[in-house]
């Protein structure tokens, strides 16, 4: 009995629950229906009530009053002439050589208001340029000018007169220098065994670097600085106080330069 009254209550449930349509007939359904179908599915899983469908009536369907379209109709122009067709290279051409013209005698009006003279047109029966000569200019190498005054037989006459007043000078002994003379430094700088910077000879002092540069630059050139030191007792002695480092040479004098001269 208890059975059978279980199957019932059973029965009833399954009677009083909401149908769940197949979602798998949407594809054999309209596009309106498949979203039916949709909002049921939807409805049936949250409890709520299933929306009524909807309804397209022919009204709906039925287009819409179609607007008025204004047409504006443009008359075409009356046939006339056709114009005159010109090809490009016409024009091209025709510009090309006015420019070239107009360039042309533009550039001979102020070619012949700057110099004065009008200039000479290219033309084969020109006559050549002037040849413009010179005293002041030889014409030793031009052909036609030393042929026409000169000859063999005066080139070797001419040879002949320069064989007869060569002289030979015989070389004589070199002056000697008086004794009141300047010391030569040009002997001393051949003479002299040790470089520049080596010290030969003892100075004595005190700031003895300051007392030269002050001392050299009273003279205007280290040769007449030498000079003056070797007249006054140098090199063994240092009066004035020009050669601090005892090499011999006053003022930074150099006497490289002499003795280069003379292995050359």
């Amino acid at each position: 009995m208890r059975a059978v009254i279980s199957v019932a209550a059973l029965g009833l449930l399954t009677a009083c629950a909401p149908q769940i349509p197949d979602s798998g007939a949407g594809f054999d359904t309209s596009f309106d229906e498949a979203i039916e179908q949709d909002a049921a599915i939807a409805a049936a899983r949250t409890g709520a009530a299933v929306p009524p469908p909807k309804v397209v009536s022919s009204e709906t369907l039925a287009p819409a009053d179609p607007q008025p379209v204004a047409v504006a109709v443009v008359s075409s122009p009356e046939p006339g002439p056709e114009p005159e067709t010109v090809s490009r290279a016409a024009v091209t051409q025709t510009g090309t050589a006015d420019d070239i013209a107009q360039e042309t005698a533009a550039a001979l009006a102020a070619a012949s208001q700057n110099s004065g003279v009008s200039p000479l047109e290219a033309n084969p029966s020109n006559p050549p340029p002037q040849q413009y000569s010179s005293p002041d200019i030889s014409d030793e190498n031009d052909f036609q000018a030393v042929s026409a005054r000169e000859s063999i037989e005066s080139d070797a006459a001419r040879l002949a007169s320069n064989r007869e007043n060569y002289e030979v000078v015989a070389p004589t002994a070199v002056p000697e220098r008086p004794a009141d003379a300047d010391p030569d430094i040009v002997s001393y700088a051949l003479s002299a065994g040790n470089d520049p910077g080596v010290r030969v000879y003892s100075r004595s002092g005190i700031n003895k670097t300051a007392r030269a540069e002050r001392n050299c630059a009273k003279y205007p050139s280290p040769d007449q600085a030498q000079i003056d030191f070797l007249a006054t007792g140098g090199p063994q002695r240092d009066r004035k106080g020009l050669d601090p480092d005892g090499d011999g040479f006053a003022c930074a004098w150099d006497p490289t330069p002499f003795r280069e001269a003379v292995k050359s």
